[in-house]
Parts: structure tokens; C-alpha cells; sequence
């Protein structure tokens, strides 16, 4: 009988293991080796070695400047979506009239599709009528040119990033009503004001949400490609300076038909990605604090 329902259990979830085996884990593997190929994908692919590599690492300049880019984008949007989500989770905490109309306002962007949001931003960031370079002439100052200007083009997608940190509000709000509230009697007893409370009470006790949400956005920002793509017509300009990692990896991929330069590229945004989680989660001990 017991033999009779592992084979019921089993039997239950072939379908998943089949959609894995032929969706997920054959493709990861052929792209492993097609990254030692030469591959077209209009001929059979053509063993070469390490030669794509070698390429990438020795004669693509593009690689390391895709690289920088996307290394750029992830130091600063990253710690700075989590400073913005804490502190809107925080101001939102409050017990305040009209609450849930606020937090349905700051949670609305993360809710818009990027293309549509690449495009309203393409108009905000205009250089010449665009809404954020219309009120800095107001206030007797000229704005940049923005996506126009290698200095400030991955400034303004970070800035864009920062405007969507709704999604992750809600998990640091969720986060915050999950801390037990006798932690706050017990301060306002010693004489605790807000700000040590918060300080001692509030963001250690959120620190587990915060190394969740840290290592999804590492995650994401090196995976980073959508806006880009959008707000740059996939050509990265100006000067290459929003060709991030993943756009430059898709041109190889569907532009050149490349696909075995494309493959090898994907294995060394895996290898980056995997150790930057192993980093993360090599420190998490040491500021990540539990319940108990």
C-alpha cells in the first residue's frame, strides 16, 4: 500500500517533472554547451572550444562596459529601493487618517506595466518639456539632459527604479506588523522615544525582510533589461552607456543570431549572480536578526 501511494504521489506530479525536465533543465544544459559553439541557430552549432570566452574576456569591449553598467545600476538602485521602501513602510505604519489611500498611492507604480512606465518616464525626463526639467526651470534652475547625457543616463533609471519601490513597501509593511508589540510597551516603559525604538526595535526586528528583499533585488538588478530597452531602443545610448548586461546579451542572442556567444554570456551572469547570493547569505549572520 505504501509502495502503491509513492507511485500515486509520483504519478501526481509528472506533469511538473516532464514541464521541468523539457523547459527548464534540458535548455539549461544544451545552453551550457552551446556556449562552447559556434551557433546561428540557422546551422547545427560547431564545437570552438573556449574561443567564446576568450572573446569576452580578452577582445569585447562591450562586455566590460555591459558589465560596468549593470554593476553601477545594482550598487545604487539596490540599497537605495530598500532605504526608500523602509522608510514609505515606515511613514505608512503610522496610525494616520487616510492611510490606505496613501498606500495605494505609493504601491500603484510597482503595479504598471514597464513598458507603459518606460514611456511616461521617457516624457518626464525629456530635456526640454519633459515635467521634471518644466519645474526645476521654475525653481530658476536647468536640468539635464538626463537619458541624453552619458554622466546622468544611468542616474535616471535608477531614479526610475526608486519610483517602484511600492512592491517592496508592502513586505516591509507586512514585515513591521509581524513584530510583537509588547517589544514597544516594554521600550516605552524604559522611556524609549520613536526614533530609539525604532532604531533598536523596528530595524532589527525587519532585518530578515530586508536580507529577502536584498538578495531578490541583486537578483533582478543583474538581470536588469526591460526599461532599458525601452527608453534606449534597445541601442543603448548615449555611448553605450545603458548597455546593461542583459540587453547586450539579447543583441547577441537575437540580433547577431550569436547563440553561442549569447550562451556563454548567460553562464557568466550565472556564475556572477550565484556568487553575489553566496556573498549575501555568507554574511546574513552576522546583521540578520530572528524572532528568537
Amino acid at each position: 500500500m505504501s509502495k502503491w501511494k509513492s507511485w500515486q504521489g509520483w504519478l501526481f506530479i509528472s506533469p511538473w517533472l516532464l514541464g521541468f525536465a523539457l523547459l527548464v533543465a534540458y535548455p539549461f544544459a544544451y545552453s551550457f554547451y552551446l556556449s562552447f559553439c559556434r551557433y546561428d541557430v540557422l546551422s547545427p552549432p560547431v564545437w570552438v572550444g573556449l574561443r567564446n570566452y576568450r572573446n569576452l574576456l580578452a577582445h569585447d569591449p562591450l562586455f566590460w562596459k555591459s558589465l560596468y553598467n549593470t554593476f553601477y545600476y545594482a550598487v545604487f538602485s539596490v540599497p537605495l529601493g530598500i532605504a526608500a521602501g523602509v522608510a514609505l513602510a515606515l511613514l505608512l505604519s503610522a496610525d494616520i487618517r487616510g492611510l490606505s489611500v496613501y498606500r495605494t498611492i505609493f504601491y500603484l507604480p510597482s503595479i504598471v506595466p514597464m513598458v507603459a512606465s518606460s514611456i511616461l518616464w521617457i516624457w518626464l525626463l525629456n530635456p526640454q518639456m519633459g515635467l521634471i526639467n518644466t519645474v526645476l526651470r521654475l525653481a530658476g534652475m536647468e536640468g539635464p539632459a538626463w537619458l541624453g547625457s552619458t554622466a546622468w543616463s544611468k542616474p535616471s533609471l535608477i531614479l526610475m527604479s526608486i519610483w517602484a519601490c511600492g512592491g517592496s513597501m508592502i513586505i516591509y509593511l507586512a514585515g513591521i506588523k509581524d513584530i510583537p508589540s509588547a517589544l514597544y510597551e516594554a521600550a516605552k516603559v524604559d522611556g524609549a522615544n520613536v526614533f530609539q525604538r525604532t532604531v533598536h526595535i523596528t530595524l532589527p526586528m525587519l532585518t530578515p525582510v530586508i536580507f529577502f528583499n536584498l538578495v531578490m533585488g541583486v537578483i533582478s538588478a543583474f538581470q536588469y533589461f526591460t526599461q532599458a530597452y525601452v527608453m534606449t531602443f534597445g541601442l543603448g545610448l548615449p555611448e553605450n552607456s545603458t548597455l546593461f548586461y542583459s540587453m547586450y546579451l539579447f543583441n547577441n542572442a537575437w540580433l547577431y543570431l550569436n547563440m553561442g556567444y549569447a550562451s556563454a554570456m548567460a553562464w557568466i551572469l550565472f556564475s556572477i549572480v550565484m556568487a553575489a547570493t553566496l556573498l549575501l547569505f555568507g554574511t546574513h549572520t552576522r546583521w540578520v536578526h530572528y524572532g528568537n
